[in-house]
């Protein structure tokens, strides 16, 4: 039953993540003239230069044949899942499409449409999964560049969208805020994707070491390790408590251990990507 409720969950965040997308590219980025980047901005280009066809209906056929080497490379549950995606992604271009547009300057467009684009391809790629056509590039490329945010690669590789974009429309400003739509974008995308992921170390220096630890142990079901300190100017031995918490437990650590030492000397910092027991687990597939 677990397990059924979370692949709902999967595919509604997926769902809302390509309705964001659909959403932003046609309220901002196409009546501006503004190119998302990707399958998406080639198949603009397309039915500008064609005359015909739609955005949605483009993008399905142009995003049939990367379906396979996605597959292969990433696996079975990236291939289905982005099979959703990309029927979801295309359904919502073609039904947003119908939306009211919109008066909006370019810039504004390029900032707006890159905000919300990017928290759209941001929920996607964290179910793990993409919305078809660039995004299984940039996947790609990612399992080979895996110390570069996924988020850069897409600005990279749809940076070349955007100077066919400038040629197509043969309109330097347009490119030039397309550019600033695909960076917005891809920041975004790297703020969903790995500035939201971070947990809380804490340091807890105190006598009470021992029980401080077994509560911590108890009441939050985070473990804990001793780190063997010495005071400066007492030369006093002593042992310091380290632990990693989430974000909404660390109000519920510091009661916990000012209720049993009010003197406890506590800091905490950020901790990004906490990998263990009780956190994320460490995949080569990994975002």
């Amino acid at each position: 039953m677990n397990k059924v409720l979370k692949r709902v969950g999967e595919i509604l965040k997926v769902a809302v993540g390509c309705a964001l997308f659909g959403l932003g590219f046609n309220l901002f980025l196409v009546p501006n003239g503004l190119n998302a980047g990707g399958i998406s901005g080639l198949a603009m280009i397309l039915v500008h230069i064609l005359k015909t066809g739609t955005v949605g209906g483009i993008t399905l056929i142009m995003n049939l044949p990367l379906f396979a080497l996605g597959g292969l490379k990433i696996g079975k549950k990236f291939f289905w899942g982005s099979l959703v995606g990309m029927a979801l992604s295309s359904v919502f271009l073609d039904l947003f499409a119908l939306l009211p547009i919109p008066n909006t300057e370019p810039l504004i467009a390029a900032l707006y449409g890159g905000v919300v684009c990017g928290i759209g391809l941001g929920m996607v790629f964290t179910s793990g999964v993409s919305t078809g056509g660039s995004d299984i590039i940039v996947r790609l490329l990612k399992l080979r560049y895996q110390n570069v945010p996924i988020g850069t690669i897409s600005i990279i590789f749809d940076l070349c969208v955007v100077v066919l974009t400038g040629l197509v429309f043969w309109d330097i400003a347009l490119s030039l805020y397309s550019g600033v739509a695909i960076f917005i974008t891809g920041q975004v995308i790297d703020a969903v994707v790995y500035r939201f992921d971070y947990s809380k170390v804490a340091l807890i220096i105190t006598k009470q070491y021992e029980l401080i630890a077994q509560s911590i142990s108890d009441k939050l079901e985070r473990g804990a390790t001793y780190l063997h300190g010495e005071g400066t100017y007492s030369r006093e031995q002593t042992k310091v408590v380290l632990t990693a918490v989430k974000k909404q437990q660390l109000a519920e650590l510091k009661a916990l251990v000012v209720e049993i030492d009010p003197d406890a000397f506590i800091i905490v910092q950020e901790a990004h990507q906490v990998l263990g027991d009780g956190f994320s687990r460490y995949s080569k597939d990994s975002l």
